[in-house]
């Protein structure tokens, strides 16, 4: 009989370790919090007993100090009670009883401290803040990624990352000039807020109701009207703290956010591109709407300083990602800083570009995966990456009719050439494609996974 339980609290316990520490759904939920309190790396159980130790140190000063006096009298008192219980009750059977005792009241008095915190920070339950405190550790303990791009291509890759790390530094472009952003640049004078915010609202910890909140847009209002509701709290906090840095700071506490955002640069830069057919075009939103073919990019002024802080993030990080984006308006844009682009190529760590799925007119009509490669190289000058993320499914058919009416195709990869360039080709499929619009993004859950499966073979190959 006892060797059949003994079996089965084996059994339960390989069950539990394989589980990760307790969530297996089909042991009691009070037993799998408890369990849960037992996994290591929670900086909690280590604490309690220091403070156990310490109010046992406090005991022996006091008794130190007034000479034992009332202290023997009261050791000696114990010692006869423990006698007269041991002749009563053997010691075989009274010790354990007494170390029961004592370990149910150390349990009960944890207990309730835990259950009054979990009161005010997770009225939810116990096993909630417990949740909390091992996705916390185990997010810290995630790698320090520094993530390079902007539009919705950066957002969406953030959204994936946020669950697999809290070291993460989203370097962003400043370089938008149309629609919200761009009024409020031409109208304020302020560096254009719309990818830092929406960066930060991927990045926000399940704060569903605030980040609807910072995505929002006015509909009606003289002067609102297309304006998000983030992009003029970003203009009111930068002009109230000085600078777009503070007010990206102060709005991560309010969003909660894992991670932060850092801008390449607080200069008021403005893009230029030279077409095939000798046009220069000024202007993020002009270069795209040119429908020409590009052979330079640049910007104005030529050498921005970059912020220290992008910079610094560079210097310590683990994993630096370029992409997905558009290529000459979002990812480009912040190597055009000169001291970001040294940065990344002076650091011996896994970087990886993120290439997109299909072509943009305006941009890459016409673009193999080589391509990207080369334009990147050519306007930074140097060798930055030295792997590229690659689709390895093409969307489709309805998909490749709806943006064919774009001239838009999928990104072709011609393997040689981007061997010649010395680059690692990572083949997998992060699409998804919307059944009713056809349309093609990346997974954020799917790119996540497969940029930190890359990463960890990188760091043991």
């Amino acid at each position: 009989m006892s060797i059949g339980i003994f079996k089965q609290v084996l059994l339960l316990l390989s069950q539990e370790s394989r589980l990760a520490w307790g969530f297996n759904p089909r042991t009691p939920r009070r037993f799998n919090r408890w369990f849960k309190w037992l996994a290591p790396g929670l900086l909690v159980k280590r604490w309690l007993l220091i403070s156990a130790t310490g109010v046992l140190l406090t005991s022996l000063g006091m008794a130190i100090w007034v000479k034992l006096t009332p202290t023997y009298r009261l050791i000696q008192f114990t010692f006869e009670v423990v006698e007269k219980i041991a002749a009563i009750v053997p010691n075989y059977i009274s010790g354990p009883i007494v170390i029961l005792c004592g370990l149910l009241l150390i349990l009960w008095g944890q207990t309730r401290s835990l259950g009054s915190i979990t009161e005010v920070l997770k009225p939810g339950g116990d096993d909630e803040l417990i949740d909390m405190l091992l996705a916390h550790r185990r997010l810290n303990r995630g790698p320090k990624i520094v993530a390079i791009g902007g539009g919705t291509g950066l957002s969406t890759l953030l959204r994936g990352l946020k669950a697999y790390s809290g070291n993460i530094s989203a370097i962003v472009t400043v370089a938008d000039d149309g629609g919200s952003s761009g009024r409020l640049r031409r109208e304020i004078g302020v560096l254009p807020p719309g990818d830092i915010r929406n960066c930060l609202a991927a990045l926000a910890d399940e704060e569903k109701l605030l980040t609807e909140l910072f995505q929002y847009r006015f509909k009606a209002g003289d002067g609102l009207t297309g304006h998000s509701f983030g992009n003029l709290f970003l203009t009111a906090m930068s002009e109230i703290t000085g600078d777009l840095d503070r007010a990206i700071v102060a709005s991560s506490k309010v969003l909660a956010v894992r991670g932060r955002v850092l801008p390449a640069t607080l200069s008021d830069v403005r893009l230029w591109a030279e077409l095939a057919d000798g046009r220069r075009i000024e202007g993020e939103s002009n270069i795209t709407e040119a429908k020409g073919s590009i052979v330079k990019i640049g910007c104005t002024p030529a050498n921005p300083p970059a912020l220290p802080k992008a910079l610094k993030a560079i210097q310590e990080a683990d994993y630096i990602i370029i992409g997905p984006g558009s290529l000459y308006t979002s990812v480009i844009p912040n190597l055009l800083v000169p001291e970001i682009a040294s940065a990344i190529a002076q650091r011996q760590v896994p970087r990886i570009y993120v290439c997109n799925v299909m072509t943009q007119p305006g941009e890459t009509q016409g673009y193999t995966v080589a391509d990207h490669i080369k334009a990147i190289d050519q306007a930074c000058g140097q060798r930055l990456f030295n792997a590229v993320l690659v689709q390895r499914k093409v969307p489709s058919a309805k998909a490749l009719i709806r943006y064919a009416q774009e001239n838009s195709y999928p990104v072709r990869l011609d393997r040689e050439a981007v061997g010649q360039l010395g680059r690692r080709i990572v083949l997998s499929n992060v699409m998804d494609e919307d059944e009713n619009t056809g349309l093609v993004r990346h997974n954020p859950q799917k790119l996540a996974r497969v940029l930190l499966r890359w990463y960890g073979r990188a760091q043991t190959g």
